[in-house]
């Protein structure tokens, strides 16, 4: 049965072949091992072992068919050295196979669509240890400042698959959510996502079961474990109280109790522009992490020293930064766009960074006012690259460039300077969050939605800052009263309109046009358009 897989493998790279794998291709495709089936829940159990950097358990995935099938192959993502073995499942099953990564089960009969299947893998083994968690990803096995053992994972880029069992690919998610079991020597504690359902004690471990009621994405699903200490607070919510849950090391319980006070005027800003929090079932979560922090659902990872900013930096440049802690807000800005919007695909992952980005901005101006906010902002394009287009390649798990996230953000304020209403473009923001509410997206479904309720053709802005490396640039000569301008690296027929001198519009393209200014005074330009100004030679 190895022919057909190989075969799939060298049609689905097309021609070109040479800069990805085969096993790209099966990672990051909704392949025909993967697109037949829709897993409903995952059931895991997992332990670490400190000092062997060994994890095992068990991954029971419920799943229905979507379509009928006759000898399916099932594709389980898991990657090595990592072993895994079906236990039980309650279909036929003629054999199983590993290669690479992943573990092939070629099943018998006939499976019909809605019908209720299960099967349970169990795993073991010394993952890949992260070089430089969260970036490069991996497990994490640390000691914290009392010499306490310190574990958790970061997998958003290597994927889950490097520990656990699953279909780990974005668009297919556990429609009805997690149940985790985290077993830890008696001494430590267990954090998962969402609630704690149950503690155990059997012999010199302890047994912590966490439940997810809610979709969640693969890569939010981490155990922590460490020597926490728990405390809890409440937010007066839109969809009423939000259970606020907070572990942390047992050292930095009162560091914590500070710091986090930052959480309430985060969740009233967050949901006054992005919609109710979308996990009240689940709770709000912070989590102490051996590394600087993740947006884990219902358990965001936060690793930032208890300071403002971003480990003691402004990202912007601009002293604005340093009046929040970036980690709490970041993250946990996450839980709207990543979390519950989540891209398809990897290629499309600015749809995470853009918008959670703009959430620091958007935050700062709640917290603040909006003149800090648009300094923030304009002040983070100075870590703006412009080295890749923002959206990567599709099918194969590849990221675009990290600009995604500064020059995403500024992609979106952009849109809202256009807009220049923002009752209408705080109305897009929420009816995204309505519309594909713990939904997998593609980018065209963002761009369509933003573009319909703006009442804006805004497919080149889209293209401008997400498709192509280049800025545009409105070069100028003023004459007197008689503005000349024209747009250069531009896409062709961009449609991005500009105010001058605070409220007159141009409408700039590739060719020279000029407009009669109210005064020979030099014109001034609004910088909250991501577009560079230049004076003509």
């Amino acid at each position: 049965m190895k022919t057909p897989i190989f075969l799939f493998m060298l049609c689905s790279l097309g021609l070109g072949a040479q800069k990805y794998t085969k096993s790209d291709s099966l990672k990051g495709s909704d392949n025909v091992y993967r697109n037949f089936w829709d897993v409903k829940k995952y059931e895991l159990t997992v332990e670490a072992d400190f000092d062997s950097r060994m994890v095992s358990g068990s991954n029971i995935i419920h799943f229905d068919v979507t379509k009928k099938v006759k000898n399916p192959i099932f594709q389980i993502d898991i990657q090595q050295p990592m072993k895994a073995e079906v236990l039980q499942s309650n279909f036929k099953i003629i054999k199983t196979e590993r290669q690479r990564d992943f573990l092939w089960i070629h099943a018998g009969g006939t499976f019909e669509p809605t019908k209720n299947y299960r099967i349970e893998i169990s795993y073991s083994g010394s993952p890949t240890i992260a070089p430089n968690a969260p970036w490069d990803g991996g497990w994490v096995f640390s000691r914290d400042d009392a010499g306490m053992p310190f574990m958790s994972v970061a997998q958003e880029g290597i994927g889950t698959s490097v520990w656990l069992p699953v279909k780990d690919h974005w668009a297919d998610e556990p429609d009805n959510g997690v149940r985790m079991k985290i077993i830890t020597p008696k001494q430590l504690v267990g954090v998962g996502n969402g609630r704690l359902i149950k503690t155990e004690t059997a012999g010199d471990k302890k047994h912590f079961t966490w439940e997810v009621k809610n979709p969640i994405n693969a890569y939010s699903i981490v155990p922590n474990i460490g020597n926490y200490v728990n405390f809890k607070d409440t937010y007066s919510g839109e969809k009423g109280p939000l259970d606020l849950d907070y572990w942390v090391l047992q050292q930095n319980l009162a560091k914590a109790k500070k710091q986090f006070t930052q959480v309430k005027p985060m969740m009233q800003a967050l949901e006054y522009w992005f919609g109710p929090y979308p996990f009240y079932e689940d709770s709000f979560k912070l989590v102490e992490s051996p590394y600087l922090g993740m947006e884990h659902q219902s358990n965001v990872a936060y690793g930032n020293s208890y300071g403002n900013g971003y480990l003691g930096r402004d990202l912007s440049g601009t002293g604005v930064g340093l009046k929040w802690d970036f980690i709490i807000i970041h993250e946990s800005g996450h839980e709207w766009f990543a979390n519950s919007i989540t891209a398809k695909d990897k290629a499309d992952m600015w749809i995470h960074e853009a918008f959670t980005s703009y959430s620091e901005t958007l935050f700062t101006e709640n917290f603040l006012n909006r003149s800090d906010a648009d300094k923030y902002v304009v002040g983070t394009r100075q870590n703006i690259q412009n080295d890749l287009p923002v959206i990567g390649d599709y099918g194969v798990r590849n990221t675009g460039s990290s600009d995604m996230y500064f020059k995403g953000a500024n992609m979106l304020h952009t849109i809202r300077t256009i807009i220049n209403d923002d009752v209408k473009f705080r109305s897009i923001l929420r009816g995204l969050n309505k519309n594909f509410y713990h939904q997998t997206v593609t980018t065209g479904q963002i761009e369509s939605y933003i573009t319909e309720k703006s009442g804006l053709d805004l497919s080149t802005v889209f293209d401008q800052y997400l498709r192509t490396t280049k800025i545009p640039a409105l070069v100028y000569r003023q004459k007197g009263k008689m503005l000349e301008f024209r747009y250069e690296n531009a896409v062709k027929d961009l449609q991005l309109p500009l105010r001058i001198n605070g409220n007159q519009l141009i409408l700039p393209n590739e060719k020279w046009q000029q407009v009669e200014l109210n005064s020979s005074v030099p014109v001034t330009f609004d910088r909250n358009y991501y577009v560079e100004y230049r004076k003509a030679d």
